[in-house]
């Protein structure tokens, strides 16, 4: 199970940096005029090619965690409320590609500073999450 473990932190780390870099890119993209040029057809590219290397990593950590999470046969609240949080992980990730669809078609409505503010969410995540597998405070 130890491997297991290993495994399960290096997919979670790899997808969190994907989670946020990729909206660091949605920063720049919401910089840049919306016409074609070589600038924002480059960001797009970068997001698109990282969006679609995440999507394995996800699907490892979240495999790994269920494999620990049977195996283990943990429980309590604090699990419970670490679950509502990775939800909100998968959905965050999901809305990021369809963020990443918006930008392909020109039709982005929001400033680069909404994307700032939007790029804080997984860090605000992990915190939580981190605090509740450490603690366990409930």
């Amino acid at each position: 199970m130890l491997w297991i473990k290993a495994l399960h932190i290096v997919f979670v780390t790899s997808w969190f940096a994907g989670l946020f870099y990729l909206p660091r890119i949605l920063v720049n993209l919401a910089m840049v005029d919306a016409q074609p040029s070589a600038e924002r057809d480059r960001l797009l590219l970068m997001a698109r090619k990282l969006y679609r290397f995440m999507g394995p990593l996800m699907i490892l950590a979240l495999g790994l965690g269920l494999w620990l999470w049977l195996g283990y046969g943990i429980g309590g609240g604090w699990m419970h409320a670490k679950l509502v949080l990775v939800i909100a992980l998968i959905g965050y990730h999901h809305v990021c590609g369809a963020m990443i669809k918006r930008f392909e078609r020109g039709a982005n409505a929001r400033s680069h500073v909404w994307y700032r503010w939007f790029n804080e969410v997984p860090v605000l995540i992990l915190v939580a999450v981190v605090l509740l597998v450490v603690l366990k405070p409930f």
